[in-house]
């Protein structure tokens, strides 16, 4: 192999090797608390987890639509406090007999009609109010939960797809290297022509390796992109990207539960206004009228109080509170589903951790074990000991192994965003 060869891979095991390390003490328990100042390095050249969160909630529907939101539960409680359940109506009439036999005769009559609330339905009305006011905070937390739950995934997806770009690269580079040597030595009459094939062959297959790695890579950006609007240009270290492992005491109430606890209540309250809600409103209206029978006459002044009563609603009634009562009985077994499905969710995330945890530590000692078995093969090569299969196969294996390491630390990381995501975590 020539002097750069020999000189270029010890090296890039060097830094991987001190990559590696530097991943495993950022992971270790007692380095959470150096993971911030070491990680504002990479925080100014690419955006970390959470600031693309925010940057995709920013985006969505939910977020840009929250203030009107506000503002219409704010508009409904005003309504549930006014003094009539819908505004008065102005009414307006005029008689005469102009068109027909002219006689004289007028009348003029003004009136006003107001609806009146039902037995307790204003009373109804402003806890329906209430209750959908604090539903919806809880109902824009767990859109931002699933949000969560969609970047966190294509956020890990990018950083695996990296480093199967970053290692089909160094494997492209190494078998290039491997194929110039050949080279070199079969002109030299050292190795047979199939050798040369072989290494070229193993040159072609690196290529297409990375080739479809940097695809894999390219699209895991784009999903990226389409969640927050932001392309990142650098990706982030492993221990930078690595979210805080929750402790016992974080747990919190899922918003996810949240949601359905306050839909249960709007539901009920929706129930019990559907009930008070047997009738139309009643309407009470008063009336004057000015009129007079012929021409000459005085006009006279008359007054009018009435009251109008609809009957019962019958089977449209009926249906409003079966309606209601369906929703509030949905609302209570998603409840305990999701409750059931969270403390088991809960379970296996943790289990996830602890497996992915023992995997990196395994995943290590092999690439360790690689590492050294390459150097060995690698000067075997060189003096003529070890066939070219050989030394293809051995460091197709050092590099897969290499590979396995460094992804078991980003599936450790990703094992402790899904635990963090089951305990209704926000990205940190």
């Amino acid at each position: 192999m020539p002097p750069t060869a020999r000189t270029t891979t010890p090296v890039r095991h060097t830094l991987l090797a001190a990559s590696l390390a530097a991943i495993l003490c950022a992971a270790s328990p007692g380095a959470s608390a150096q993971a911030p100042a070491e990680a504002a390095p990479a925080a100014l050249t690419t955006p970390s987890l959470k600031d693309l969160f925010e940057a995709a909630w920013s985006r969505q529907p939910e977020a840009q639509a929250l203030q009107r939101r506000h503002d219409a539960m704010r508009a409904q409680r005003r309504a549930a406090e006014a003094w009539t359940p819908d505004p008065p109506a102005f009414e307006a009439s005029h008689e005469t007999d102009r068109l027909t036999r002219n006689g004289g005769a007028r009348a003029l009559e003004i009136g006003m009609t107001v609806p009146l609330w039902l037995p307790g339905e204003r009373a109804a009305s402003a806890a329906l109010a209430d209750a959908e006011a604090a539903a919806l905070q809880s109902r824009v937390d767990a859109a931002r939960m699933r949000l969560a739950a969609s970047l966190r995934e294509a956020w890990w997806n990018w950083l695996s797809t990296g480093v199967d770009a970053e290692t089909a690269r160094g494997q492209l580079d190494s078998a290039r290297r491997i194929a110039a040597d050949v080279a070199r030595r079969t002109r030299a009459g050292d190795l047979a022509r199939a050798d040369q094939h072989q290494a070229d062959g193993a040159v072609a297959s690196a290529e297409a390796a990375a080739a479809q790695a940097e695809t894999a890579l390219s699209v895991a950006l784009q999903q990226i992109k389409a969640l927050s609007g932001t392309t990142p240009n650098v990706r982030p270290a492993v221990d930078a990207a690595t979210e805080r492992e929750p402790m016992t005491a974080q747990a919190t109430a899922h918003p996810a539960l949240a949601e359905w606890q306050d839909r249960f209540p709007v539901a009920e309250r929706a129930v019990a206004l559907a009930r008070t809600q047997s009738r139309a409103n009643p309407e009470l209206t008063l009336t004057t009228t000015r009129d007079r029978g012929a021409a000459g006459e005085r006009y006279g002044q008359t007054v009018t109080l009435a009251v109008r009563i609809p009957f019962g609603g019958g089977p449209r009634h009926d249906s409003r509170v079966a309606s209601a009562q369906a929703d509030a009985l949905e609302a209570q077994a998603q409840l305990e589903l999701d409750r059931l499905r969270l403390q088991s969710e809960s379970t296996a995330a943790q289990a996830r951790v602890d497996a992915a945890r023992l995997q990196r530590a395994a995943a290590e000692r092999r690439a360790a074990l690689g590492r050294e078995t390459r150097g060995f093969f690698e000067k075997s090569f060189r003096l003529g000991e070890t066939d070219l299969p050989t030394r293809l196969r051995i460091e197709a294996e050092a590099t897969e192994a290499e590979r396995q390491a460094a992804r078991s630390h980003i599936e450790l990381a990703a094992a402790i965003s899904a635990w963090r995501q089951v305990l209704g975590l926000l990205p940190s």
